[in-house]
């Protein structure tokens, strides 16, 4: 076990990770909950999480609760009235988890208030964490900016004592496959899987470059992603000359992490699959433009990160006129590195 920079009065026995989102963000803190889980194993840990977010921690071993919030809908002006009565249910259930430590990965003012509003003796995020959040916390950690998000979280459980050195993302495994996926894979047993979508318009590679590729790729190609994605996701079909199989909008969060567990490569904008996609140990090709691998990257040695050298990239950019970042990334480009990870 490390040396602590936190000092804490007694072992926690009650333990609450607030991190709500976003999906990839989810993922990186995996290793962070292994971190956590190994170093306090009498400990109960509860999370915080984002509706729509739950099914990727359901059921998980490490994990005793989970705090779903239904941030999403709190904009709404039309809900204030039941937006205020979830606020002050969400403020008895913190109060009533009686937790010992408490810490904030979200680092936001949102989190920071929620991670106050636990009265825990002890409450932990990074001291660059960003809307006032920090000034919630009885104690800060320095993360830094240029370095990868597991690294980052990894460095409270280093000050915490935790061993941060065994990089582990423990995904849960269902007790039972779902019946779509079963039925997918009886039907094509061999195939890579396509994620054409991202939460910027700047980070999506064209479809129809996505579908070129499919076409060309020896084996068969499952496309994924939201509701949202369904048009992008059939173009794709229609360019593969009907190798590619579109789920875009089909698959539950539990069912997507399946599909993926068994793909002989994934091939992704950045985005939260990808992340997923490297948690499984499954290889990555990734295409980089406005943002940067080194802060999100997939993690692990396993895979292939396509970006531009242009001087304007990463420039973080969710809008652009001209995302040529993107365009310098060619369709041969993508081909020869996922046969190359195909053939490892």
């Amino acid at each position: 076990m490390a040396e602590p920079m936190i000092k804490l009065k007694k072992i926690p026995r009650r333990i609450l990770i607030v991190k709500p989102s976003s999906l990839g963000d989810i993922v990186h803190s995996l290793p962070f909950l292994n971190s956590l889980h190994s170093c306090f194993p009498d400990a109960t840990i509860d999370w915080v999480i984002a509706r729509g977010l739950e099914g990727l921690l359901e059921g998980h071993p490490m994990i005793n609760r989970l705090v779903v919030i239904n941030k999403d809908e709190w904009r709404r002006i039309s809900r204030t009235a039941e937006t205020m009565k979830e606020l002050m249910g969400l403020r008895r259930a913190l109060r009533d988890g009686r937790y010992d430590l408490v810490i904030d990965l979200q680092g936001l003012l949102r989190s920071g208030l929620m991670t106050k509003a636990t009265g825990a003796p002890i409450r932990v995020g990074f001291s660059e964490a960003r809307e006032g959040s920090r000034f919630f916390y009885t104690q800060t950690v320095r993360g830094g900016r240029d370095v990868h998000a597991v690294d980052r979280y990894l460095k409270i459980a280093a000050a915490l004592g935790c061993s941060a050195t065994d990089v582990i993302f423990p995904m849960p495994v269902p007790a039972r496959i779902p019946k779509q996926i079963r039925d997918i894979r009886s039907e094509i047993t061999d195939y890579i899987v396509i994620v054409p979508g991202a939460r910027w318009e700047t980070k999506i590679w064209p479809a129809e470059r996505f579908g070129e590729l499919a076409r060309l790729i020896p084996l068969r190609s499952i496309v994924i992603g939201s509701g949202a994605d369904r048009r992008r996701a059939e173009e794709i079909v229609i360019r593969s000359g009907g190798k590619a199989l579109s789920l875009a909008g089909k698959t539950t969060l539990p069912e997507l992490v399946e599909l993926m567990r068994t793909s002989r490569c994934v091939v992704t904008n950045d985005s939260g699959p990808m992340h997923i996609a490297a948690a499984l140990d499954v290889p990555v090709v990734a295409i980089f433009g406005p943002t940067s691998p080194v802060r999100t990257g997939p993690y692990g040695q396993r895979h292939a990160i396509l970006k531009s050298e242009r001087d304007c990239a990463p420039c973080y950019k969710r809008r652009c006129d001209d995302v040529r970042c993107m365009l310098d990334i060619t369709v041969a480009m993508v081909l020869e590195n996922t046969k190359g990870l195909l053939v490892e």
